[in-house]
């Protein structure tokens, strides 16, 4: 079914095409739209040309026999350091769905509705990620680059990073991506406006694993439908279940016309009594398994014209050019693990993660059991303390080889650990990251690190020099292993200093334990910069301690006997929010009976009362007048879990128990409000 295109309708379909957590569409990315047409008045009429000459393309076109189609395809992952940085493992997941419903090899295909099963496509288009960038050198088809526009995922942000688009599809992933799950533009509109050419998706909707899932995965599917020049199955709409979708149409002939379609409902005939396509990849329900052959044509037809430059994408020239032809060098040797560091008779989880035609591995683990591999993903059992180095040997087709060695790579730590009572006051350390300490900096470019500027006692302490980084980023100091087997409890304390750099600023510290040697944390303590983490009020500059009185005292003794093991380990973690320095000093581990903390707000004076013994937490607070309060205890995603009141008390001193004895181990937070009154305090139940 095919209507003629009228040139008033260009803003309908000349739309980006997005989806949204429903598989919506953004009707039309406005903001994008009009700087586009502002900054190029002659953008429609371009647009109305390339449409002519492609429809006409289309309409002569059909497929023949046993082509097969590639594209390189660069995924650039735009982060701040949160979960949108998704692994590579999720990306190339993502690759690997989009080969299989190009190719007709997912294996849902099957349970197609009758009506529709013997126009199942095989499209023949395969997808891969580029070996070699433009400048020619070796790449995994992921680039990284860390940025707050990936909270927008907006025109702006695809400017941070694009590969020629005439060489490579263009994925941009993001975390947000402009209020919808991800978008991209016909190649009609895209011909003239390069710029913009390319798919963006949420983190959440690449692929099947990590942060996304099977029920999220057919995101891309869809959109590389649209880069292609696909339609929804409605038309140009992007509203699926108008009435009005009825009398469009999406220019393939065997895809029924269709209201369009939000759930699964097989047996829908929306606009007559033909059965629509329901479980199309251009719909919106949420079982979508075929393409059409119609569709199919006409993805082909796009692909080799030279509209929007895709006839260049799949040249054996290019293919060559991008290292996807399959002739291609071991590029690099690279390997990475699940940890770093484990207790003597712990594993590790090795995997190879070097690229280019890799056919052969070589691994070898000094200390290690097995001692060499040749596997993908080995494991390997360390049974003594120490540290050992890692290499791992990767050979191509063409026997080239590469070598990857990492020097202390895997840390063993002792098990039992050191006995308790434990101080570390710094001053016989040299260094940080050491023995005791291990530092941990995602970002690659500091951390924790051995100062002499500052010390609550002797000379040395523990420093964090956040005013040189950026806000959003976490880095961590995880001690050695501690022997507390046999303690009734445990007691933490430490001495620190921080200041605030502007008023607004409002940096974390949080404190965890672990009992067995770090497979897994408990939070223990939660610290805030405009509470009880800050101790010098707000310093422009960097902050140094320069007396005593800047410097807090911070204990802790909500640890159990269950966590008193031979393998305790401590763990600090600062969350940046762009404030100043942290300092750390006199840091003490020790056994001894679980006592009760205490934490409050820093303002008005609410505290609670934590005994970690009977797993009770009490609201102490004063009011200067009657009043009628409600408590509320919320978990981490602010959810209400438990709750007392309203109930109304005097003036005077209160202490009231709350409700929390069935509360998982982790942190929370009181919110108590009244007419008079509205304040919250974090707390950790242990």
């Amino acid at each position: 079914m095919r209507y003629p295109f009228l040139l008033p309708a260009l803003a309908m379909a000349f739309t980006a095409n997005a989806q949204d957590e429903g598989f919506r569409c953004l009707a039309n990315n406005p903001a994008e739209l009009s700087r586009h047409l502002a900054a190029d008045p002659h953008a429609a009429l371009r647009a109305a040309q390339a449409k002519a000459a492609l429809d006409a393309r289309t309409g002569a076109f059909a497929r023949g026999g046993g082509e097969d189609y590639v594209i390189p395809v660069v995924f650039h992952v735009i982060h701040n350091n949160g979960t949108e940085n998704i692994s590579d493992a999720q990306v190339q997941d993502a690759v690997r769905i989009l080969n299989e419903d190009y190719n007709k090899l997912n294996p849902d295909w099957t349970s197609t509705h009758p009506q529709f099963i013997d126009i199942v496509a095989d499209v023949g288009i395969q997808f891969r990620l580029a070996q070699r960038d433009p400048e020619g050198n070796c790449t995994n088809g992921i680039t990284r680059t860390q940025s707050t526009q990936t909270n927008l995922g907006d025109f702006d942000m695809t400017q941070l990073i694009q590969w020629p688009r005439d060489r490579y599809l263009n994925i941009w992933v993001c975390r947000y991506a402009n209020g919808a799950a991800g978008y991209t533009y016909y190649p009609i509109w895209l011909d003239g406006w390069p710029e913009a050419d390319g798919i963006v998706v949420r983190y959440d909707y690449v692929g099947s694993i990590g942060t996304s899932s099977a029920f999220r995965s057919r995101a891309l599917s869809h959109e590389v439908g649209h880069w292609l020049n696909l339609k929804h199955c409605w038309g140009d709409s992007n509203e699926p279940g108008d009435e009005a979708n009825c009398f469009m149409d999406d220019d393939v002939d065997d895809t029924p016309l269709t209201r369009g379609w939000t759930s699964c409902v097989l047996s829908g005939a929306s606009c007559g009594s033909t059965l629509d396509n329901v479980q199309n990849y251009m719909e919106y329900a949420y079982c979508a398994r075929m393409f059409s052959n119609g569709q199919a044509d006409r993805m082909i037809a796009a692909l080799t014209s030279p509209i929007a430059q895709r006839e260049n994408l799949w040249q054996p020239a290019n293919l060559a050019l991008t290292g996807v032809d399959g002739s291609g060098t071991v590029c690099e040797a690279r390997f990475t693990s699940n940890r770093r560091s484990i207790c003597s008779g712990g594993s590790v989880n090795f995997s190879d993660q070097s690229f280019n035609g890799i056919v052969q591995r070589a691994w070898s683990f000094p200390g290690g059991e097995p001692a060499t591999s040749t596997e993908a993903a080995p494991a390997v059992t360390y049974p003594t303390t120490g540290e050992y180095e890692v290499t791992l040997t990767v050979t191509d087709a063409n026997g080239n080889s590469l070598t990857q060695t990492e020097t202390a790579y895997i840390r063993v730590l002792p098990s039992p650990g050191q006995p308790v009572p434990w101080n570390e006051d710094f001053e016989s350390a040299s260094d940080l990251p050491n023995e005791t300490w291990e530092v941990i900096d995602p970002s690659g470019d500091g951390g924790f690190l051995l100062t002499t500027a500052a010390a609550y006692s002797g000379t040395r302490s523990a420093r964090l020099p956040n005013t040189i980084f950026s806000a959003g980023r976490t880095d961590e100091l995880i001690s050695n292993t501690f022997d507390l087997s046999g303690a009734p409890g445990g007691i933490v304390s430490f001495r620190y200093a921080y200041a605030k750099r502007y008023v607004a600023d409002d940096d974390e510290l949080y404190v965890y334990v672990s009992a067995n040697c770090g497979d897994t944390w408990l939070l223990r303590k939660i610290m805030r910069g405009n509470t009880s983490l800050l101790t010098a009020g707000v310093v422009p500059g960097a902050f140094t301690p320069t007396n005593p009185e800047q410097w807090r005292y911070a204990q802790f003794s909500n640890i159990g006997p269950n966590l008193c093991t031979s393998s305790f380990r401590l763990r600090f973690v600062f969350l940046s929010n762009g404030g100043n320095d942290l300092y750390l000093d006199d840091i003490n581990v020790q056994g001894g009976l679980v006592g009760i903390d205490e934490v409050s707000n820093g303002q008005s004076g609410l505290r609670i009362l934590l005994d970690a013994s009977a797993g009770t937490a009490d609201a102490m607070l004063n009011l200067e007048r009657p009043d009628r309060l409600r408590f509320d205890v919320l978990d981490p995603l602010g959810r209400v879990v438990s709750q007392l009141g309203p109930m109304s008390l005097g003036a005077g001193s209160h202490r009231i128990a709350l409700p929390v004895q069935d509360r998982a181990a982790g942190g929370y937070m009181l919110r108590v409000s009244g007419g008079n009154r509205s304040e919250a305090v974090r707390f950790v139940m242990p």
